[in-house]
């Protein structure tokens, strides 16, 4: 791939999410890829460990409880709950509650 401008319009399907980029230079290119990939890996985790237990309903409209960080909410799970979580996806589910939660 050269460093100039991508001349070709494409799009990335992401998390259920269709992306246009168009004309990205090769850095803005990656950032948009490595996006995409952090976001199926959020999903993933939540498809192999949350529904296990929870409908997706629950997992996804929960409302936000103020002063309940996503990391606070999956340590209570791992905890309290024996849920087996790996280090590497309740980081993924951490962040993806705070993403689209937001922080508390």
């Amino acid at each position: 791939m050269s460093v100039g401008i991508l001349a070709t319009v494409f799009c990335l399907a992401a998390g259920g999410q269709t992306i246009n980029v168009m004309a990205l230079d090769q850095a803005g290119a990656q950032t948009v890829l490595q996006a995409a990939k952090e976001s199926a890996q959020q999903r993933n985790a939540i498809n192999n460990n949350c529904l296990a237990c929870h409908s997706a309903n629950h997992v996804l409209n929960q409302l936000r409880c103020p002063g309940r960080p996503g990391k606070e909410v999956v340590s209570k799970m791992i905890r309290a709950y024996k849920a087996p979580v790996s280090p590497d996806d309740a980081k993924s589910i951490v962040d993806y509650l705070v993403r689209t939660k937001g922080a508390s």
